[in-house]
């Protein structure tokens, strides 16, 4: 079974985004963004909602064209519509039974992009295995959560931890399976 990595720059205070959907703030070069860069290399998906795909439009990504080379492209939205390619699909509805699927599929570990509303529908489902957050030394005050809509508790086990000279902290983590 494909695993899924909920892979994210996120704020001391927990936020991934401003209400507004910026993210200045976050820290956009240095080590961290190669290492970043080095690590979709492990993924060959990747999971995106709505806001988090339209993000791109503002660097010139188009609708229906893949914001990241060499991953195939899942895009979440009901209120989308674009032509879809091999490269870029359109998820219009039943969001968890498609990720199910999707998971059982073959193929390589997962990377949900964001946003946090997706990401909080699939942790209150059970379908994310890994945490990786890139916490930048900032803080937002509100904006979007982690885990938008989500009241689920867990508990994470942290298997690395990577402090860059810009302050970046790199924390991996998986999910504590109850056995």
């Amino acid at each position: 079974m494909r695993s899924i990595n909920y892979h994210i720059a996120i704020t001391v205070d927990g936020y991934i985004c401003r209400k507004n959907g910026s993210i200045d703030g976050f820290l956009m070069e240095g080590e961290h963004t190669e290492d970043f860069i080095k690590s979709l290399d492990s993924y060959d998906s990747v999971l995106m909602g709505r806001k988090t795909y339209e993000f791109g439009f503002q660097f010139g990504l188009k609708a229906g064209q893949p914001a990241y080379p060499n991953l195939k492209h899942y895009v979440f939205s009901g209120s989308l519509d674009f032509n879809q390619s091999e490269a870029v699909k359109l998820v219009k509805s039943n969001t968890i039974e498609y990720v199910k699927d999707l998971k059982n599929s073959e193929g390589g570990d997962i990377w949900l992009c964001g946003g946090g509303e997706l990401a909080g529908s699939l942790f209150e489902n059970n379908l994310i295995e890994k945490l990786t957050l890139k916490v930048n030394p900032v803080i937002f005050g509100s904006g979007k959560k982690l885990f938008e809509n989500s009241e689920k508790s867990e508990h994470f086990i942290l298997l690395s931890s990577r402090e860059y000279d810009n302050g970046v902290i790199l924390n991996k983590y998986e999910i504590e399976k109850n056995t």
